[in-house]
C-alpha cells in the first residue's frame, strides 16, 4: 500500500531503529529520501548509506540506512521530528531558522540548492521547506 508520507516513514523507521539499537534499517530509494540521508551522515547523525539496485526488478531500489552509536553504545540520534507534512508544509526564511536545543541539535531542509542542514543553509544564505528536526 502506498504511503501518503514516505518521508515521515522513514523518519519513524530511524526513530524505531535507533529505539531498538538496531544497526541497520532499509527504505525504499526516493531522491528525497537520499537527500535527507546525505545530510544526516555531512552532519553525523548516521554512519553510512547505500542504495541497492534490486535484481530481479530493475526500477525498484532499497536504501539501508546504517545508524551511528557511540563508545558506549548510546544512540547518537536521541530524537527526530517531522516538521513539514503533506497536510502542512512549512517553509521559513533564513533569518526564522531558529536553534535545535541552542545549537546542539539540526534541521534538515529542503532548498533550491539541494537537502541542507540549517547550518549550511545559513552559510549559503537560503531557506526553504523544514524536513525534520534531528537531536
Amino acid at each position: 500500500m502506498p504511503s501518503s508520507d514516505p518521508v515521515g516513514d522513514m523518519i519513524a523507521m530511524i526513530k524505531n531503529g535507533n529505539s531498538r539499537k538496531m544497526r541497520r534499517i532499509e527504505v525504499r530509494h526516493s531522491v528525497l529520501k537520499e537527500g535527507v540521508a546525505a545530510a544526516l551522515k555531512r552532519e553525523g547523525y548516521i554512519e553510512d548509506f547505500k542504495v541497492i539496485q534490486d535484481e530481479k526488478r530493475k526500477f525498484i531500489k532499497t536504501m539501508h540506512v546504517y545508524l551511528k552509536y557511540d563508545i558506549d553504545n548510546r544512540q547518537v540520534i536521541t530524537d527526530i521530528k517531522r516538521i513539514s507534512k503533506p497536510g502542512c508544509r512549512v517553509f521559513r526564511p533564513v533569518s526564522e531558522f531558529g536553534r535545535v536545543l541552542d545549537g546542539l541539535g539540526i534541521q534538515v531542509l529542503s532548498t533550491s540548492k539541494g537537502i541542507l542542514s540549517d547550518r549550511e543553509a545559513r552559510r549559503q544564505k537560503v531557506g526553504g521547506e523544514m524536513i525534520c528536526k534531528v537531536w
